[in-house]
């Protein structure tokens, strides 16, 4: 890394990564032109790329990937978790190549451009991980000038300057703002996404939406249930409203304990009235605030499709896709709360399960998207708990 206090700009460089330090990566700029500041985070995943930068859970980062090809299968229509890219941009090995694939519509710098995200590429991001490992997640801006024209330092001040996630509120930026009937079952190659035709004889779920992976939805219609998508910022007398069996608590980003202020009373309110209710990460860690535990700011969270996770009722081990950069304490788990799973990277809690509630959460994402899915099992599991509550 170079200090961008006494750097000049390399010949050929057309992007920039800046630190709050001060210190640089210099490499070679594709989709958006322009600028964003954020967290930096690394993903293991070696697919799915599109899905990761539509995970309403990076709103406010940027995704350096550990594996170095990136793009060569092009965007379509369908590898999308929501309506737009939420990570603000990505750092990436090797050129984006031209697209190889029958199911590609556009090709993955083009798709950048179009959204307005800021790709950087010919960077060691195995340097920059270890990098996160050792320092933690630092504040970043990046950068793409097909002129190469940056002045360093006013980017240096500007990453400085940004406050971080720790005490930011981001499912209110990127939840959906009005309630709605979700319609679409799981994609199948040639099939797309089948139509949601459940009729009033499945279980209803309400899913409040913090920031939802769209195939999250899609997993509770193939296990059988109605899904009724509310705003973060649903009341509990708006949950009831929807005359709820049930209600799922979704991902999303930013710091739960800041939007824990708005969310903690309504989620304890359900729990008040016996509810049930299921929640994956930022829904996990929320419903851990609501039964008073703590949730803490991660060194460099967890972000792939190929963390182990164990259950605790059998020492089955999962694999699993995560994303988080926030946990819930297991020390403050109160003695109605057991742990059902566990990290086996870092031993981080996974999973709570209440008992004396019909309530439970895993930290990680059971839908996949990328990733594998010997965690399916849960919608199934939750949905049939609706049929016999």
């Amino acid at each position: 890394m170079a200090d961008a206090k006494t750097l000049t700009v390399p010949k050929g460089a057309t992007g920039v990564v800046v630190f709050a330090d001060g210190s640089a990566v210099f490499g070679r700029g594709f989709g958006a032109v322009g600028e964003a500041v954020g967290e930096l985070c690394f993903n293991t995943s070696i697919t799915g790329y599109q899905e990761i930068m539509t995970d309403p859970s990076y709103a406010g980062q940027i995704i350096n990937f550990t594996f170095p090809h990136i793009g060569n299968v092009g965007t379509n229509l369908d590898d999308v978790e929501a309506d737009n890219p939420y990570a603000l941009g990505c750092i990436v090995r090797q050129d984006v190549t031209a697209p190889s694939n029958f199911r590609n519509v556009e090709p993955f710098d083009q798709w950048m451009r179009e959204h307005g995200r800021i790709g950087l590429a010919g960077v060691d991001t195995r340097a920059l991980t270890r990098l996160i490992r050792v320092k933690g997640a630092p504040n970043i801006v990046i950068a793409h000038d097909p002129e190469g024209q940056f002045d360093l330092a006013a980017l240096a001040a500007k990453a400085a300057a940004w406050p971080g996630l720790e005490g930011m509120d981001l499912a209110i930026e990127v939840t959906g703002k009005e309630s709605r009937l979700w319609k679409d079952g799981v994609w199948r190659l040639g099939f797309g996404y089948g139509l949601n035709e459940a009729g009033e004889e499945r279980p209803h779920v309400v899913a409040i939406d913090y920031g939802a992976k769209n195939n999250i939805f899609r997993n509770l219609v193939k296990a059988g249930a109605r899904v009724t998508v509310l705003p973060a910022t649903a009341t509990f007398e708006q949950v009831m409203e929807q005359k709820p069996d049930g209600v799922f608590l979704s991902n999303g980003p930013g710091d739960p304990a800041a939007t824990g202020a708005y969310a903690v009373p309504v989620i304890a309110a359900l729990l008040d009235r016996n509810v049930p209710i299921f929640g994956i990460c930022l829904g996990h860690q929320l419903l851990g605030l609501a039964v008073g535990a703590k949730t803490i700011k991660m060194h460099q969270g967890h972000r792939g499709a190929n963390h182990p996770v164990k259950r605790l009722s059998d020492g089955l081990v999962e694999i699993t896709s995560m994303n988080h950069g926030f946990a819930v304490d297991a020390d403050t788990l109160p003695d109605n709360v057991k742990p059902t799973h566990i990290s086996l990277f870092d031993g981080s809690n996974c999973g709570i399960e209440l008992t004396d509630k019909n309530a439970f959460s895993v930290q990680y994402h059971p839908e996949a998207s990328p990733g594998p899915q010997d965690s399916f099992y849960l919608f199934k599991r939750f949905v049939e708990r609706l049929k016999t509550a």
